[in-house]
C-alpha cells in the first residue's frame, strides 16, 4: 500500500471506531453529534460513488451480452 493509499484507509478505520450503527447517542454532545453526522455523510457519499461504478460495470456486461 503507498502512501496515498495509507490515509483513507486509516481515515475509514477511524470513522469505523468513531460511529457504530445503533449505538447509544443520548450522551454525546452537539460537537460530537455533528462530527458523527459528517462521517456518515462522507460515507453515504463513498458508498453511492461504489454503487454508480458497479451499475456501469453491469450496464456494460450486459450490453456485451444483448444479441
Amino acid at each position: 500500500m503507498t502512501d496515498d493509499e495509507e490515509g483513507p484507509v486509516l481515515a475509514r478505520r477511524a470513522s469505523a471506531k468513531l460511529h457504530e450503527i445503533g449505538q447509544t447517542i443520548d450522551d454525546l454532545s452537539l460537537e460530537e453529534l455533528a462530527l458523527r453526522i459528517e462521517v456518515l455523510h462522507a460515507e453515504i457519499e463513498r458508498l453511492e460513488q461504489a454503487r454508480k461504478s458497479k451499475e456501469a460495470t453491469r450496464a456494460g456486461a450486459e450490453a456485451l451480452f444483448r444479441f
